[in-house]
């Protein structure tokens, strides 16, 4: 029987969303959704706290971590990673930890933090995922060539709804067989199937608004 996860979930513990670990999981039953990777920005504590009051749904330990050339996605993870190490850095830490990489929202060209092309193409031998859809891209442009490369090189191409608001949730999501370690999970998701859906344009500017509340509130 196979499962559906949404790859890329943020929780309150990042600045730029509002969602309590306590909603995710009702949020997900209700989407139909059985795993979630909690991914909130250069920290695991929302991830922990999801994992701590979930007992319906399994919660894969994430973190977004922001390198010197933008960000990875580290899975699987057993402790924190810190902002400001090198994309060669991070990916090792990861691995140290039995992790499995991911780079987010790698083509959409509004994003600030997405990984620098050329750093891109130094460690695609080294990564596991390649998120070529994200439900909150606004301005894609799709590198083929380079999707093509990290195919090539066993890299799996993956979709996440980057989900903020609880509306969100499942927006994008894969669909495989289920998984009990880092290693299945990566496996299986080369035979996954995906369903996807752009998240509505006004996330963009509430994310912007909370971001700003949670500055002047601090």
């Amino acid at each position: 029987m196979n499962i559906s996860i949404d790859l890329h979930v943020h929780t309150r513990y990042s600045r730029c969303s509002s969602l309590s670990p306590e909603r995710i999981e009702p949020i997900a039953l209700q989407r139909g959704i059985d795993v979630v990777a909690i991914t909130d920005h250069n920290t695991m504590q929302g991830a922990r706290a999801v994992a701590f009051c979930s007992s319906r749904i399994k919660v894969i330990v994430g973190e977004e971590i922001r390198t010197t050339q933008g960000e990875l996605i580290g899975y699987f993870l057993n402790e924190e990673i810190p902002a400001g190490l090198s994309p060669q850095e991070t990916i090792a830490e990861i691995r140290r930890q039995g992790g499995l990489v991911s780079v987010p929202h790698p083509f959409d060209r509004l994003r600030s933090s997405r990984l620098q092309p050329d750093a891109l193409s130094e460690i695609i031998n080294w990564i596991d995922m390649l998120e070529t859809f994200n439900a909150r891209d606004i301005f894609t442009r799709r590198d083929e060539r380079l999707i093509v490369r990290a195919i090539e090189a066993g890299v799996v191409p993956v979709a996440g709804s980057d989900a903020h608001f609880g509306i969100e949730i499942g927006r994008a999501r894969v669909i495989m067989q289920p998984f009990s370690t880092p290693q299945e999970f990566l496996e299986n998701l080369r035979g996954a199937a995906t369903m996807t859906h752009k998240s509505p344009l006004w996330v963009h500017g509430a994310t912007k608004l909370l971001r700003l509340y949670k500055k002047m509130r601090d």
